[in-house]
């Protein structure tokens, strides 16, 4: 597998550019770009592709919405190196209306686990505060917790610290986990 996936924690930032969409940053604990994708603003289903770098001539994963605009759209996770299905996250429309959570597939459309977010309370609290308080998000694999997602609170660039140092045998590809990390800034950012 390529060395970019192969590490324990990373940084997502996206910078959102008012008309032509957001800009995702995948950073390693080095603070060496790992990823990046372009997001094009005004789109009615969800197409995101991650980059080796900022040049994008070399597409590592595609992350497409399986329908237009849907309160609990599916997301197909492709290698786009060899084409094979990393799995799919499926939002939980309703569920995530008090608190965000998303299921986690397999290729073959069993559900491997769900990214949760911290607690009601909090996501309440977030909700009414304009999400003045960053979210954290819980990642389960088979009821055991194998990563976590937390946002730093920041205005005017969105950054998630992805941590998989729960997951030291990874049990969760950390392309699908890297995935639903972008999902999360891109698709949860736009509810706030």
């Amino acid at each position: 597998m390529n060395a970019k996936f192969s590490h324990t924690q990373y940084l997502v930032r996206k910078k959102v550019m008012t008309l032509a969409g957001a800009k995702f940053h995948i950073y390693d604990n080095n603070e060496q770009l790992v990823l990046f994708s372009q997001m094009k603003a005004f789109k009615l289903k969800e197409d995101i592709r991650l980059y080796a770098d900022e040049s994008m001539k070399e597409e590592l994963i595609t992350i497409q919405a399986r329908s237009v605009i849907d309160f609990s759209a599916t997301y197909d996770v492709v290698d786009a190196v060899t084409g094979h299905p990393l799995g799919s996250l499926r939002r939980k429309g309703m569920k995530s209306i008090l608190k965000d959570e998303w299921v986690i597939m397999s290729p073959s459309e069993r559900e491997i686990g769900l990214i949760k977010e911290d607690s009601v309370l909090m996501a309440m609290l977030r909700r009414f505060l304009s999400n003045l308080i960053p979210q954290t998000f819980n990642v389960e694999l088979g009821g055991s917790m194998v990563a976590e997602f937390k946002q730093n609170f920041n205005p005017f660039v969105s950054k998630l610290n992805v941590d998989f140092a729960l997951d030291p045998n990874q049990q969760l590809d950390r392309r699908l986990g890297l995935a639903a990390a972008v999902l999360l800034l891109a698709i949860e950012g736009k509810q706030g």
